[in-house]
């Protein structure tokens, strides 16, 4: 019930007229004030006026007016700014700590509310919201899909910062862990992370040039050198050149920056495509780093490229590039990213195990490239968040906006989630969209977050009716 307090006080669906506190004043609510979701007062900086003279301050709501003394609110200074008490049961008087009495007010919750919430909550249907959904503007949908967008760009920076620290506030490494995690494709995500983190980019970048060495360190550190490991192959020339390297690389480095592997139990290759395996992966990332096309630097100047043609370098405002223009600055960053292997994994999945021959002419075109869907991935899930964090970071907000607007250039992905949204005229005009419907399931549907949710707003809010009842 006290959530349904917070949602009629926040959306002020109770009388607007005629409310009085439990001692009789008259109160008129001029702004229910900012929901807080964290610890203190449930709104902020409210406005109300109580018997006309007005108060600025801070709300706080209960089902029951006694349930003040229960959260120990009467004892606790932060609570003393509350200028009024919303309950739907004045069972006490509520004090501040000082003793001074808190003027409350009762405000019911119309029982139209209350059944369309249960209605809502307890739906076996995917969205459970979805038949409202259909009678919104589409100016509606789309700003609460791109609302939902900027929060999962928000969550997302909150681990790419976590990463940066932990990196020592190194940027450089902060962008390959980031870049890493998004070659695991979802199975090897963790242990693509773990493996980035292992490895010292200030140190391997001396030795760059060298592709052998590039490889020995990034197998090395993977744990795939190791001759207990399923996937290795000890009578292969390559893998003994590869191992003999690595073991010389950390007599190299093993009084500066120890190389030691990650376990390789983290990785898993069932179920996965052989295109997809670690190995093909990490050649992959090693050829990038190799060609100097894996670094934030060349991010962030294609970024500010992509940034120049859509919006007034005087006055900041945004003006409209022609598409082939957009288009063209957007091709620049698959470019960039657009990887290939070494000779060996041209023929290779992973150590010793050739392709059949009758394969290896069509397979080798295919192992020189990340394919669309892998490149649309990687923007979606590195480029955009970690410009988007690393604009926060260094005030730079041209960058925040530019990471936006480059997912808008990617079409929208295709899951059970988004087809579940098209199913009720949901359709996303791109990536961001996508990522938004997907931030809705995760955060608000999955976990019955309706009061929160723009949508589950709207639902509620309808006059009493059966929405569930076919048409």
């Amino acid at each position: 019930m006290e959530d349904l307090i917070h949602y009629v006080w926040k959306h002020k669906i109770f009388p607007l007229e005629g409310l009085t506190t439990t001692d009789g004043k008259t109160v008129e609510v001029v702004s229910p004030g900012l929901h807080n979701f964290d610890a203190g007062p449930d709104f902020f900086n409210a406005k109300v006026k109580v018997d006309g003279v007005m108060w600025v301050g801070n709300v706080e709501i209960h089902s029951n007016a006694s349930d003040w003394f229960r959260h120990g609110h009467d004892n606790d200074t932060a609570y003393d700014s509350i200028i009024l008490h919303v309950v739907n049961n004045a069972d006490a008087e509520v004090r501040r700590s000082d003793g001074s009495l808190i003027p409350q007010v009762v405000v019911p919750v119309p029982q139209y509310v209350v059944d369309n919430y249960q209605q809502l909550r307890s739906a076996d249907i995917s969205p459970r919201c979805g038949k409202v959904v259909t009678s919104l503007p589409p100016i509606v949908v789309h700003s609460w899909m791109s609302t939902l967008y900027v929060e999962r760009l928000e969550q997302r920076t909150h681990q790419i910062m976590e990463r940066w620290r932990d990196s020592g506030k190194d940027w450089e490494q902060t962008f390959f862990i980031t870049l890493a995690r998004t070659f695991g494709f979802g199975k090897n995500g963790d242990a693509f992370e773990r493996w980035a983190q292992s490895i010292p980019l200030a140190a391997v970048a001396k030795h760059r040039d060298n592709l052998m060495q590039v490889e020995a360190i990034f197998f090395g550190q993977a744990g795939l050198l190791d001759d207990a490991c399923p996937k290795s192959a000890p009578q292969d020339s390559y893998y003994i050149r590869l191992q003999s390297e690595y073991k010389y690389l950390q007599k190299k480095f093993q009084t500066t920056t120890p190389l030691h592997p990650i376990d390789y139990t983290l990785w898993r290759f069932l179920r996965l495509r052989p295109q997809n395996f670690p190995h093909i992966r990490i050649a992959q990332l090693a050829m990038l780093y190799h060609e100097g096309r894996l670094n934030l630097s060349r991010i962030v100047e294609l970024a500010n490229g992509f940034n120049a043609g859509r919006f007034n370098q005087t006055t900041n405002d945004r003006r409209t590039a022609p598409n082939e223009d957009i288009q063209a600055d957007f091709d620049a960053f698959t470019t960039l990213l657009q990887t290939h292997v070494s000779d060996y994994w041209q023929t290779h999945y992973y150590f010793t195990e050739a392709k059949p021959e009758a394969e290896i002419g069509k397979q080798k075109a295919m192992a020189h490239h990340l394919s669309k869907a892998s490149l649309d991935i990687i923007i979606i899930n590195t480029i955009s968040p970690v410009l988007f964090a690393y604009g926060r970071q260094k005030q730079i907000d041209h960058l925040a906006d530019a990471a936006i607007d480059i997912v808008e250039q990617v079409k929208p992905e295709s899951n059970r989630i988004i087809k579940d949204w098209e199913a009720f005229g949901v359709v996303p005009e791109n990536a961001a969209d996508s990522q938004g419907l997907i931030q809705l399931h995760n955060e608000y549907c999955i976990k019955r977050n309706c009061l929160r949710c723009r949508f589950g707003y709207e639902f509620i809010r309808n006059t009493p009716k059966l929405l569930f009842e076919d048409k």
